[in-house]
């Protein structure tokens, strides 16, 4: 039976089986081999010597496409064609699927029969991703290894790290060490429902990844075929670096000396809002170079965009008098026009820029920047239609920080229901659009915002299943009619990694949300409600990621 997950493009069984021991020999060349024996880890396989013929045998071939593969096990022996070394990672993938659970294992393998089968394959969408925000809760580096290890048994490839926000700056930076000396950490966070009266928890959070961390973080993901996505969010959400840099507070222009803004210890949004003045970008141009100088080869990075109240910009006669030097007519053009230097920035250094939607709302940005609209189809539509290519990211279903059921025996969620169901259901490159526009949406990603994930067991948690669902959408297209009890098959392997993920039946018992703070309220957040509230927003300044 296919148990397969995403599903493959084809797949067909075929008589015979052939028994795969550890420590046997892959041929070919060095980098397509390197890769199958890396996503078969567990049987440490090795190169073929010169001349030795391997077990499993691997091939370029240049008629298949960028991660596309053909994979075929006949009682011979394993053979592999890829278009590329991703290609040939993603086969291997498949190749340990066929395996017994155990091969999900890290314990030494043991010799396993590999049923006879023909699978073709190739993903719909070049952007698979996986949002995961460590500014509100730091997770330390070995979960983001994790991530990425599991994101690449789903054939995702995208891994979208939101570094900065509000309540930190999770990035050391040589040239401005007061970020991450004073942005990395506060002395408490906010706990419980967003309704009660403030209550903190006097626990201090913090901590930040070295620029030697981000390269290792970079060079995991690149061998496992994952593209790492960083995001500087500016110029809102801002307390964090204004903390350690008032002199870029946008109050601060015109000689003026406000009170100085703290790492935010809270949820929502803050007025904190860097200067849109020349010094700004130079600063923040020096950050980014040590960025990409430590994640190495970095095509796009994301600049953020979202949230931006631009009252303090309006207020600065200094900043008034740059807009109209610039020949811009108000805020939100100036708005637009930062991030556009920004994007300048990143484009002269060979990445492109990565942006929200409320930056393409707020006015013109260049041609090659990509949009993710949380706010769903409408803005979403609209900027593919600008010509601007399309990661989907709407708050129904992919905002996984939402409940999978409106219960109180779930832990603390911001609101509900975003299902499985619901995931598998959702349709990336809608029928109704015109094939033009059809044509820029270049994937979808799954949105884990950290406020009521403090930990890696509540990300797998919220994750897991849900992103088994957003594979299959982003891999395979429709899903298959089977998804159901591939699923079941695929969760025994989601064990066999040590995954605590939310059975589909609900919760453990260790894994309900009590009778304390982290308890769910059920009703009072929709995330569908929500969805159609958005839709009717159209500039940054309106906008407001419910994240109370």
């Amino acid at each position: 039976m296919n148990a397969l997950l995403p599903r493959p493009v084809a797949f067909e069984t075929s008589t015979g089986s052939f028994e795969l021991s550890p420590g046997a020999p892959v041929a070919g060349p060095a980098d397509l081999a390197g890769a199958v024996r890396l996503a078969l880890s567990t049987l440490d396989l090795r190169p073929a010597a010169a001349g030795e013929a391997g077990a499993v045998t691997v091939e370029h071939d240049a008629s298949l496409g960028h991660e596309a593969y053909t994979l075929t096990v006949t009682g011979q022996g394993v053979r592999i064609s890829a278009g590329d070394r991703q290609g040939a990672f993603y086969a291997g993938q498949t190749l340990r699927q066929l395996l017994p659970d155990a091969a999900f294992r890290a314990a030494p393998g043991e010799s396993w029969s590999v049923p006879g089968v023909t699978v073709k394959d190739a993903p719909r969408l070049a952007w698979r991703g996986v949002h995961l925000d460590v500014a509100r809760h730091f997770l330390p580096k070995r979960e983001v290894l994790r991530m990425i290890d599991l994101m690449a048994v789903h054939k995702l490839n995208r891994l979208h790290l939101h570094l900065v926000d509000d309540q930190g700056w999770r990035v050391e930076s040589r040239a401005y060490p007061r970020l991450h000396e004073v942005g990395s950490h506060r002395p408490r966070t906010i706990v419980g429902h967003h309704e009660d009266d403030p209550v903190y928890d006097g626990v201090p959070h913090g901590g930040y990844y070295t620029l030697d961390d981000l390269a290792e973080i970079g060079g995991y993901a690149r061998a496992r075929a994952v593209t790492v996505v960083p995001e500087i969010d500016v110029p809102g959400h801002a307390c964090a670096i204004l903390a350690a840099y008032p002199e870029l507070d946008a109050r601060a222009t015109g000689g003026r000396t406000p009170e100085p803004f703290t790492v935010l210890d809270r949820w929502g949004i803050s007025t904190a809002i860097l200067s849109p003045l020349p010094p700004t970008v130079e600063f923040l141009t020096v950050v980014i170079d040590e960025i990409l100088g430590a994640l190495g080869e970095t095509p796009y990075v994301h600049i953020g965009g979202d949230e931006c109240v631009l009252d303090d910009w309006a207020a600065s006669p200094e900043i008034v008098a740059f807009q109209a030097e610039l020949g811009l007519e108000n805020v939100g053009d100036l708005h637009a026009w930062f991030l556009r230097r920004l994007a300048d920035v990143l484009a002269e250094r060979g990445s492109r820029a990565v942006v929200w939607d409320e930056a393409f709302v707020s006015g013109t940005l260049r041609p090659d920047t990509i949009v993710m609209p949380w706010r769903g189809p409408g803005v979403a539509q609209r900027a593919a239609q600008a010509g601007h290519d399309v990661v989907q990211t709407p708050v129904f279903p992919l905002y996984f920080d939402y409940a999978e059921v409106a219960s109180e025996e779930e832990p603390l969620a911001i609101g509900e229901t975003i299902t499985v169901g619901d995931v598998l259901a959702y349709e990336p490159v809608p029928s109704s659009w015109p094939d033009a526009q059809r044509e820029r949406v270049i994937g979808a990603q799954f949105q884990l915002w950290s406020e009521r994930l403090p930990d890696a067991r509540a990300l797998d948690y919220r994750a897991w299943p849900r992103g088994c669902a957003l594979a299959e959408i982003a891999w395979s297209g429709a899903p298959g009619a089977d998804f159901d009890t591939r699923l079941e098959r695929h969760l025994r392997r989601l064990d066999a990694l040590g995954v605590e993920y939310r059975p589909l039946s609900g919760p453990r018992p260790w894994q309900l949300g009590g009778t304390g703070p982290r308890r769910h309220r059920p009703g009072f957040v929709n995330a569908e409600d929500v969805m159609k509230r958005l839709e009717g927003m159209t500039h940054a300044a309106d906008s407001t990621r419910p994240s109370m």
